[in-house]
Protein backbone atom coordinates (compact mmCIF):
# COMPACT_ATOMS: atom_id res chain seq x y z
CA UNK A 1 0.00 0.00 0.00
CA UNK A 2 1.27 3.37 -0.90
CA UNK A 3 1.82 5.58 2.17
CA UNK A 4 -0.30 8.95 2.15
CA UNK A 5 1.67 12.32 0.39
CA UNK A 6 1.75 15.07 3.61
CA UNK A 7 -0.52 17.29 1.89
CA UNK A 8 -2.88 14.24 1.15
CA UNK A 9 -2.71 14.07 5.13
CA UNK A 10 -3.00 17.37 5.57
CA UNK A 11 -6.08 17.67 3.28
CA UNK A 12 -7.68 14.96 5.39
CA UNK A 13 -6.99 16.63 8.37
CA UNK A 14 -8.80 20.00 6.86
CA UNK A 15 -11.90 17.96 5.57
CA UNK A 16 -12.43 16.02 9.06
CA UNK A 17 -11.91 20.09 11.10
CA UNK A 18 -14.22 21.72 8.76
CA UNK A 19 -16.75 18.78 9.57
CA UNK A 20 -15.84 19.72 12.99
CA UNK A 21 -16.41 23.08 12.49
CA UNK A 22 -19.79 23.05 10.94
CA UNK A 23 -21.03 21.07 13.86
CA UNK A 24 -19.33 24.15 15.85
CA UNK A 25 -21.03 26.03 13.44
CA UNK A 26 -25.10 24.95 14.40
CA UNK A 27 -24.10 24.76 18.06
CA UNK A 28 -22.93 28.89 17.78
CA UNK A 29 -26.10 29.90 15.83
CA UNK A 30 -28.33 27.50 17.55
CA UNK A 31 -27.14 28.72 21.11
CA UNK A 32 -26.94 32.70 19.34
CA UNK A 33 -30.71 32.09 18.36
CA UNK A 34 -31.88 30.54 21.66
CA UNK A 35 -29.64 33.34 23.66
CA UNK A 36 -30.89 36.33 21.03
CA UNK A 37 -34.46 35.32 20.72
CA UNK A 38 -35.81 33.32 23.66
CA UNK A 39 -33.93 35.16 26.36
CA UNK A 40 -33.33 38.98 24.15
CA UNK A 41 -29.89 39.60 25.06
CA UNK A 42 -28.31 41.61 22.77
CA UNK A 43 -26.39 39.84 19.62
CA UNK A 44 -23.42 40.72 20.99
CA UNK A 45 -23.59 39.12 24.40
CA UNK A 46 -25.50 36.14 22.89
CA UNK A 47 -22.25 35.84 20.75
CA UNK A 48 -20.20 35.61 23.61
CA UNK A 49 -22.08 32.85 24.85
CA UNK A 50 -22.46 31.28 21.53
CA UNK A 51 -18.77 30.91 20.78
CA UNK A 52 -17.91 29.67 24.23
CA UNK A 53 -20.39 26.70 23.81
CA UNK A 54 -18.93 26.50 20.33
CA UNK A 55 -15.07 26.15 21.62
CA UNK A 56 -16.18 23.11 23.43
CA UNK A 57 -17.77 21.55 21.08
CA UNK A 58 -15.37 21.96 18.36
CA UNK A 59 -12.30 21.21 20.99
CA UNK A 60 -13.98 17.69 21.70
CA UNK A 61 -14.81 16.86 17.90
CA UNK A 62 -10.76 17.77 16.90
CA UNK A 63 -9.42 15.84 19.93
CA UNK A 64 -11.55 12.54 18.66
CA UNK A 65 -11.82 12.94 14.86
CA UNK A 66 -9.43 15.32 13.71
CA UNK A 67 -6.19 14.83 15.60
CA UNK A 68 -6.54 11.81 17.52
CA UNK A 69 -3.32 10.50 17.48
CA UNK A 70 -1.58 13.68 19.46
CA UNK A 71 -4.83 13.93 21.60
CA UNK A 72 -3.86 14.29 25.29
CA UNK A 73 -4.33 10.93 27.30
CA UNK A 74 -4.15 9.51 30.52
CA UNK A 75 -4.14 11.94 33.45
CA UNK A 76 -6.97 14.73 33.85
CA UNK A 77 -4.33 17.32 34.16
CA UNK A 78 -3.01 16.45 30.41
CA UNK A 79 -6.78 16.72 28.97
CA UNK A 80 -6.92 19.94 31.18
CA UNK A 81 -3.68 21.20 30.00
CA UNK A 82 -5.01 20.51 26.22
CA UNK A 83 -8.19 22.27 27.06
CA UNK A 84 -6.20 25.62 27.97
CA UNK A 85 -3.84 24.99 25.22
CA UNK A 86 -6.73 24.96 22.47
CA UNK A 87 -8.39 28.04 23.78
CA UNK A 88 -5.31 30.33 23.88
CA UNK A 89 -3.94 29.13 20.46
CA UNK A 90 -7.69 29.53 19.17
CA UNK A 91 -7.99 33.27 20.93
CA UNK A 92 -6.73 34.74 17.73
CA UNK A 93 -9.05 33.21 15.22
CA UNK A 94 -11.70 33.64 17.79
CA UNK A 95 -10.75 37.57 17.74
CA UNK A 96 -10.50 37.66 14.15
CA UNK A 97 -13.96 35.83 13.93
CA UNK A 98 -15.77 37.98 16.50
CA UNK A 99 -14.27 40.81 14.85
CA UNK A 100 -15.48 39.95 11.25
CA UNK A 101 -18.83 39.38 13.05
CA UNK A 102 -18.82 42.82 15.23
CA UNK A 103 -17.79 45.13 11.97
CA UNK A 104 -20.46 42.91 9.79
CA UNK A 105 -23.13 44.14 12.56
CA UNK A 106 -22.01 47.80 12.63
CA UNK A 107 -20.67 48.57 9.30
CA UNK A 108 -21.96 46.43 6.65
CA UNK A 109 -25.16 46.88 4.95
CA UNK A 110 -28.40 44.63 4.80
CA UNK A 111 -28.16 41.52 4.31
CA UNK A 112 -24.12 41.26 5.73
CA UNK A 113 -25.85 42.84 8.88
CA UNK A 114 -28.03 40.19 9.60
CA UNK A 115 -26.48 38.80 12.93
CA UNK A 116 -26.49 35.13 11.33
CA UNK A 117 -25.00 35.95 8.15
CA UNK A 118 -22.11 37.89 9.82
CA UNK A 119 -21.65 35.20 12.22
CA UNK A 120 -21.29 32.88 8.94
CA UNK A 121 -18.40 35.14 7.58
CA UNK A 122 -16.27 35.16 11.05
CA UNK A 123 -16.48 31.71 11.36
CA UNK A 124 -15.43 31.16 7.71
CA UNK A 125 -12.07 33.54 8.00
CA UNK A 126 -11.56 32.21 11.92
CA UNK A 127 -11.92 28.58 10.97
CA UNK A 128 -8.10 29.66 8.68
CA UNK A 129 -6.66 30.71 11.68
CA UNK A 130 -8.16 28.03 14.24
CA UNK A 131 -6.77 24.88 11.59
CA UNK A 132 -3.62 26.63 11.51
CA UNK A 133 -3.33 27.18 15.46
CA UNK A 134 -5.05 23.16 16.16
CA UNK A 135 -2.22 21.78 14.13
CA UNK A 136 0.32 23.38 15.19
CA UNK A 137 0.19 24.26 19.06
CA UNK A 138 -2.35 22.46 20.00
CA UNK A 139 -2.41 18.66 18.70
CA UNK A 140 1.15 18.86 17.37
CA UNK A 141 3.09 15.83 17.49
CA UNK A 142 5.74 17.05 18.59
CA UNK A 143 5.11 15.91 22.33
CA UNK A 144 3.24 19.02 23.42
CA UNK A 145 0.80 17.38 25.07
CA UNK A 146 1.81 16.42 28.35
CA UNK A 147 2.36 18.85 31.09
CA UNK A 148 5.69 18.42 33.07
Amino acid sequence: MKAASPHALIRAQFVRFAMVGTVGFVVDESVLAIMHLLFGLGPIWARVISITCAMGCTWWGNRTLTFPHAAARGSAKAIVFEWLRFLAANSLGAVVNFSTYATLLRFAPAPLSNPYLATMCGVGIGMLFNFVASRTVVFSAKGLNSPS
